[in-house]
């Protein structure tokens, strides 16, 4: 049985994913580029797995976390605006948000460089919105949405 959703959660769920997708594609300029914000944050990560992994280098694990994620935040704003692939979407921007909100609250601090916490709660209002997102489309979630 397919359940339609109605016009109004339609309109809350284009919303979620259009405000999502545009705070993840917006940090991408800064993450593909290398932007001294970027470099500094992903540095401090490289730091802090350098100290429980002594062989990874910093600079490669900057690097690849910066463009990495970048990657992932790329695919997930796409899903998030394909209507058949929303529910990966969220998922997605989820686990790359929250990965990012661990790391404002252990190592980074809620401020980076003088930022007032705008990063952090850029990260909370993606993982929010594609977390409403994925409630709306739930019943694409593949094996258990058709149960929930």
């Amino acid at each position: 049985m397919k359940r339609t959703m109605t016009r109004p959660l339609l309109v809350v769920s284009w919303i979620c994913r259009l405000v999502a997708a545009i705070i993840l594609l917006q940090t991408l300029f800064f993450k593909f580029t290398a932007a001294p914000e970027s470099v500094y944050i992903f540095t401090k990560l490289g730091t802090f797995i350098n100290a429980h992994i002594p062989f990874a280098s910093i600079n490669t694990l900057e690097v690849s976390g910066r463009l990495g994620s970048g990657i992932m935040e790329l695919i997930a704003a796409v899903l998030l605006v394909t209507p058949r692939f929303v529910s990966a979407g969220a998922l997605l921007a989820m686990v790359a948000t929250g990965g990012a909100i661990a790391s404002h609250v252990t190592f980074l601090g809620i401020e980076v460089q003088g930022d007032k916490g705008l990063l952090f709660f850029l990260a909370i209002a993606v993982f929010v919105t594609s977390a409403i997102a994925l409630v709306l489309q739930r019943m694409q979630i593949p094996v258990i949405g058709n149960r929930l």
